[in-house]
């Protein structure tokens, strides 16, 4: 496995934003019953959402479970604001593997009456991620293998090779409309494969020959009444 730097890792405390990428995959796209997109679907996540490795994901307490999405990050090294596609990896600072955990019956709700998704997203510990690898440990970033586990057993298992739009592209249309800065995070998509996991489950994610996480899931606990 790579070691990685913890000067590289020092990017994601300087981000302000965690842009996403949504059925960046055809395969997951259509197991969620949507229309394979022909043009990027972007939301944001908060920085506030990060967790460490070996961290606990807090499942909220009106909910039973969640659902983890396994995702290769990348990591803006400086300021980019319409960026040439040709120019596009001079901007990549490194890249981790990140989960989107997401609660379902939340975003199911919000897609029903036309609302966003922050809340199915965005919440405390709903955005696990690595530490970060610097470009000089990832020569090939559009063919590594993604997996991710529970207690064990493969959910999740694909290849970046099979992204709909490729990082060149992404960062080239993001920063046409907003400015990444130093330490942001793309997010790019999730094979197929997702699933619920509960509380008192371990997850384990990776990419294969590179890095991998492990995080514990437990119910969050309820604040302390004065």
């Amino acid at each position: 496995m790579a070691t990685p730097c913890s000067a590289s890792h020092k990017l994601l405390q300087m981000g302000t934003k965690i842009v996403v990428v949504g059925r960046n995959y055809a395969a997951h796209a259509k197991e969620m019953g949507t229309v394979v997109p022909t043009e990027p679907v972007l939301f944001f996540k908060p920085t506030s959402s990060y967790l460490e490795n070996g961290g606990t994901i807090e499942v909220p307490h009106s909910l039973e479970s969640l659902h983890p999405e396994v995702e290769l990050a990348v990591v803006i090294g400086r300021k980019a604001r319409d960026v040439p596609e040709a120019d596009a990896m001079d901007y990549v600072g490194g890249y981790a593997v990140a989960l989107d955990m997401t609660a379902r019956e939340i975003q199911a709700s919000a897609k029903a009456a036309g609302l966003p998704w922050t809340l199915s997203k965005g919440q405390d510990t709903f955005t696990p991620i690595s530490s970060v690898l610097p470009t000089s440990m990832v020569p090939d970033p559009d063919n590594l293998e993604l997996w991710l586990k529970v207690d064990g057993e493969t959910r999740q298992k694909g290849s970046t090779k099979d992204t709909i739009f490729k990082i060149p592209f992404l960062i080239s249309h993001i920063s046409s409309m907003m400015t990444l800065l130093e330490g942001d995070v793309i997010l790019t998509g999730t094979p197929p494969g997702v699933g619920p996991v509960k509380v008192g489950q371990k997850i384990t994610a990776g990419i294969t020959g590179l890095l991998d996480v492990h995080f514990n899931v437990e119910k969050r606990r309820r604040p302390e009444s004065c």
